[in-house]
């Protein structure tokens, strides 16, 4: 008992991460309700008493792999956000650069960001945790409009948080279609061009 009790904690990082990694594999083929911990388990290769040492359950694990792509999300989306909004900058280029690097990170995490948005509207613990993901996107979102003087004087009158949010999860339900394959959006240059067709008419019409 003592030997399988010390294996966490004699192997850590490693289980753990050998756990994700399992997890991230079995997503590429299954759905996150139809995978037991069981099956995660024996794809891992470690004890359920490992697993358990370092994840509540099967939604904890998906959470730490959500947290990672969301991450990578945010400096996926530093070509614009942290653009300083200046007469002699490129507000279109910059928003295309991050909106195409956005596809690249969905499509390179398309089974753990498919599970989440599949998931999250029954499950409260990844209800709260996708929102509150997405919250700091649009966050981001509202800082970067607010911090531009020309967005700003063209969204007069405008509720910026909302359309910051509106453009925000556009774009989560645009590219979780892009990674399920569905028409017109698997194609990549038609999803980056309607986002960014999208954002532009939203922020700069006419510029």
């Amino acid at each position: 008992m003592s030997a399988r009790r010390d294996e966490p904690a004699a192997n850590a990082p490693e289980l753990r991460e050998r756990v994700l990694d399992a997890l991230r594999a079995l997503l590429r083929e299954r759905t996150f309700e139809s995978l037991s911990v069981a099956e995660i388990i024996a794809a891992a290769g470690v004890s359920r008493a490992s697993f358990y040492f370092y994840f509540a359950g099967k939604q904890a694990a998906l959470a730490e792999l959500v947290r990672r792509a969301v991450g990578a999300g945010h400096q996926a989306a530093q070509p614009w956000t942290e653009s300083a909004p200046t007469p002699a900058g490129d507000p279109a280029a910059a928003l295309r650069a991050g909106i195409d690097a956005g596809a690249t990170l969905w499509l390179d995490n398309a089974g753990v960001l498919r599970a989440i948005v599949e998931s999250w509207g029954s499950d409260p613990q990844l209800r709260e945790l996708w929102l509150a993901q997405m919250a700091t996107f649009t966050a981001a979102t509202t800082a970067r409009i607010e911090a531009d003087p020309e967005a700003m004087r063209r969204l007069a009158g405008a509720d910026v948080a909302a359309v910051a949010a509106s453009l925000t999860w556009l774009g989560e339900r645009l590219y979780y279609l892009a990674a399920c394959g569905v028409p017109p959006f698997d194609d990549r240059a038609v999803l980056v061009d309607t986002l960014h067709h999208v954002w532009i008419s939203t922020l700069y019409p006419g510029g």
